[in-house]
């Protein structure tokens, strides 16, 4: 056996133009990284370089994937790279898979100064499918616009890229490896990490097992139903819900990572977890829930699929807060949500007096407010939901915080939301996803609309659909002052609120690779009528929405691809 030094190369290669990547990392077709020769190297040469060698040299990196494929492949390149670039230690997942929220609490449990996820998130996987990379900063959050511009503009200059090729990583095997390279004085090591249960000991200090584990005991006759959809979570959910809260093992589906997802989108929506969806109609379990690849999304559904929004979920949790001993102890600084989710939030807010955000649609602004003591509770319209004890959002932890108001409370999902409502008003809500929609005519479509909204005579216009009467209060592009550091973040969506309160939100979504995707937000806010079907309470701003912004005659479409 050859014990000398591994030999570190020096590789030329060529730049690509288009490798910006957006808040949720680079995303692209896996064709593309398999295809295009050194695609893959060169994006992480580029992240490395964007650190500075000082911090680099012998430091930690944490690395872990949703177990998608090209996965495997991606982080043994990542681990050859990472060696020759000066990094000391990486901390990688049992089999490279490390869901999105074990990432983030690992780089913080361990101090490390960043940590690479192989996820493109809910979309499709397989040799077909969608592949990404993202890296997440030392606070454990994705890396803010400053880093994501450093790390394109080295990959549009990059000449060369160093690499150990002859290192190879065990990754089915826990425990410490260690290599020796060339013109190294420290030894190169790898850790292999089963991540669940860092990860299940930080909930442990969050949550209350023994209540939890209480409700969901065979005496309460409480059934939860849980759907991994074949994603990273499976064995958080399985270890944390089933062996270690006892709920039966028939509880959890789907738990099996695979590299295409079983065939399916592992998309926490009504429309893609049909498994869960189907499972819950006839009454049978009391909570389900659904996680998308990486395990940083959630869907709630209560006995016979009552489906809770996003934009309520959060609102529902930040009413409840104290139930989470967590909060009992911390205290609550503030909360916040995305532009386009629902004001619901805002009213429990105002109701409990404490200070509300609302943030251009990325995670990594609530990361900055969290870094700096100012936000306890956030969420957004697309599933995501969390609290400040990691810098990502938690779909795991969302379901536990259902469940500890569940136990607390003593009421279904259902009575919580319309108790909720009852207390609130309701704010209907729906997302109309307009999918590859040709880029330029979206482009066309989105300039034309900001020119007619920020007109001035568009203000105090008055909209009648119907028997209901809308008047524009107030109609911009939004801009978010962060109010942490001062950066102001233009162009982050168009809005049109009215004196009622409803709102339409415009937005070109960056995630689609086959052309752009066209989103609109309706948010209907209802003081009395909360028990109403959502798409027919939403039907005259859908009415307003489309006339303001002729989207069907502009893109060709008829309807939405999507309604969520």
């Amino acid at each position: 056996m050859d014990n000398s030094p591994l030999q570190v190369l020096t590789v030329p290669t060529a730049p690509y133009p288009d490798q910006r990547p957006s808040t949720n990392g680079l995303r692209r077709k896996v064709y593309v990284f398999q295809s295009r020769r050194n695609y893959l190297h060169n994006f992480i040469q580029s992240v490395f370089s964007s650190i500075d060698l000082r911090d680099r040299q012998g430091s930690t990196i944490v690395v872990g994937g949703d177990g998608r494929f090209f996965n495997r492949t991606a982080t043994q390149v990542i681990v050859q790279m990472a060696a020759a670039n000066g990094v000391g230690r990486l901390i990688i997942g049992h089999h490279g898979i490390m869901s999105t929220p074990a990432v983030s609490c690992m780089i913080r449990k361990c101090k490390a100064i960043g940590g690479i996820v192989l996820t493109a998130s809910h979309n499709p996987g397989g040799p077909d499918g969608d592949f990404g990379i993202k890296f997440n900063t030392a606070n454990g959050g994705p890396a803010n616009e400053a880093v994501t511009n450093k790390i394109f503009q080295i990959s549009r200059t990059i000449e060369e890229f160093a690499i150990c090729p002859g290192l190879q990583v065990d990754l089915t095997t826990m425990g410490k490896q260690t290599f020796d390279l060339e013109n190294k004085f420290k030894p190169f090591t790898v850790e292999i990490i089963d991540s669940v249960e860092s990860y299940a000991n930080m909930l442990r200090n969050i949550f209350d097992f023994a209540a939890l584990k209480e409700l969901l005991s065979d005496k309460n006759h409480f059934k939860i139903r849980l759907d991994a959809l074949h994603g990273a979570v499976g064995p958080y959910v399985r270890r944390i819900l089933c062996v270690e809260l006892g709920c039966p093992a028939s509880s959890a589906i789907n738990c099996v990572p695979k590299e295409d997802f079983g065939g399916q989108h592992p998309d926490p929506n009504p429309i893609y977890a049909t498994d869960l969806v189907d499972s819950m109609r006839d009454g049978q379990y009391d909570f389900g829930a659904a996680f998308d690849a990486d395990g940083d999304q959630n869907m709630i559904l209560g006995k016979h699929g009552f489906f809770v929004t996003p934009s309520d979920s959060v609102a529902v949790i930040a009413d409840n807060i104290f139930c989470i001993p967590y909060f009992q102890h911390a205290g609550v600084r503030g909360f916040a949500r995305t532009m386009p989710t629902s004001a619901a939030l805002d009213r429990v807010a105002k109701a409990t007096k404490i200070e509300l955000y609302e943030t251009p649609t990325a995670w990594k602004f609530f990361g900055n407010l969290m870094d700096a003591g100012m936000l306890s509770l956030c969420g957004e319209e697309s599933f995501g939901t969390g609290g400040d004890h990691i810098r990502e959002k938690d779909g795991l932890w969302a379901v536990l915080a259902w469940l500890s108001i569940l136990a607390t409370r003593k009421k279904s999902v259902e009575d919580l939301v319309k108790d909720h409502w009852l207390k609130y008003g309701r704010n209907y809500f729906t997302r109309y996803d307009y999918e590859n929609v040709d880029i330029d005519a979206a482009c066309e479509m989105m300039e034309d609309l900001e020119i007619t909204i920020t007109d001035k005579t568009f203000v105090r216009q008055r909209f009648a659909v119907e028997d209901k009467i809308y008047q524009v209060e107030k109609a911009d592009s939004f801009e978010y002052a962060d109010p942490v550091d001062g950066t102001i973040s233009r162009n982050q969506g168009l809005r049109i609120i009215f004196s009622d309160g409803s709102r339409i939100i415009y937005r070109l979504s960056g995630t689609s690779f086959d052309g752009a995707t066209v989103q609109i937000y309706l948010d209907s806010y209802e003081k009395e009528h909360v028990f109403g079907d959502a798409q027919v309470m939403l039907a005259p701003l859908a009415t307003i929405a489309l006339k303001i912004s002729q989207l069907h005659h502009r893109t060709g479409r008829t309807g939405p691809s999507v309604i969520i």
